[in-house]
């Protein structure tokens, strides 16, 4: 709907009504109240929806304020522009999953094929309910300000780092094999965001699919139950290359 169309009554019902502005300059006083964080976490909503189905550019604000059945004005007292709902939703997608891997990287009750499988649920998770977020931030990329872009992408490479981490400690520990972490990582990211594209609710199990995908994520670079050596360090590796070439010694003598 545009500026330009007339608004239908039972439409204007369905938006929640803002609570009229503080006596404090026009501007909000003090903490925002459990009201008006419901009332912006319902214009976040409706943003994201019409972001995703007309494109950021092609989306004003009087679109979110005519979903919401609210006027313009009233609209502005929660939110100024829609780069402020943009830099919100880069910021909730990006930023919030590298905090999350951040904290189960540290985590010291999982080794390495532990943490790995729990990061690769929650990317899954995450993308199979909220995947509207994950492609609509990817489409807009373009349109990111300088300074969000620049935060966007510094989330993107924490991302890499923890997970490529992460795969390094399973390496070092002889539970991974010895690839290239940060390709091997790469493999991973890009299997579990592809999710966003292609799941669909009712057909698919967003745990079900979350535990495929951290099996072969696991699968991929575990080592064999027979090679997993009993310790860390050179004594630990000393031990597989023994067993190795005793098993070459068998071979030649046969």
């Amino acid at each position: 709907m545009t500026s330009s169309s007339p608004r239908d009554p039972a439409r204007r019902k369905a938006g929640p009504a803002p609570p009229p502005p503080e006596r404090n300059g026009g501007k909000p006083a003090g903490a925002p109240t459990a009201r008006r964080e419901l009332v912006e976490n319902e214009i976040y909503e409706h943003a994201i929806r019409l972001f995703a189905e007309r494109g950021f550019a092609g989306t004003s604000l009087q679109d979110i304020a005519d979903a919401l059945g609210i006027t313009r004005p009233a609209l502005y007292y929660y939110v100024k522009s829609k780069d402020e709902l943009l830099a919100k939703l880069a910021v909730d997608v990006a930023g919030g999953s590298a905090a999350q891997m951040t904290e189960l990287a540290a985590r010291p009750d999982l080794d390495a094929a532990g943490k790995l499988r729990e990061i690769a649920r929650l990317t899954v998770v995450r993308q199979a309910t909220q995947p509207e977020r994950f492609r609509l931030v990817i489409r807009s990329e373009a349109e990111l300000p300088a300074e969000l872009s620049d935060a966007y992408d510094a989330s993107r490479r924490a991302v890499l780092e923890t997970i490529t981490g992460v795969i390094e400690e399973g390496i070092r520990a002889g539970r991974f094999r010895p690839v290239d972490a940060r390709v091997a990582a790469l493999a991973v990211i890009g299997m579990c965001n592809w999710v966003a594209w292609w799941f669909r609710p009712g057909r698919d199990s967003p745990d079900a699919v979350a535990d495929q995908l951290a099996d072969m994520a696991l699968g991929a670079l575990q080592q064999d139950s027979h090679r997993t050596p009993d310790g860390e360090g050179p004594a630990a590796a000393l031990k597989l290359l023994r067993q190795d070439l005793d098993y070459l010694e068998r071979t030649l003598g046969a």
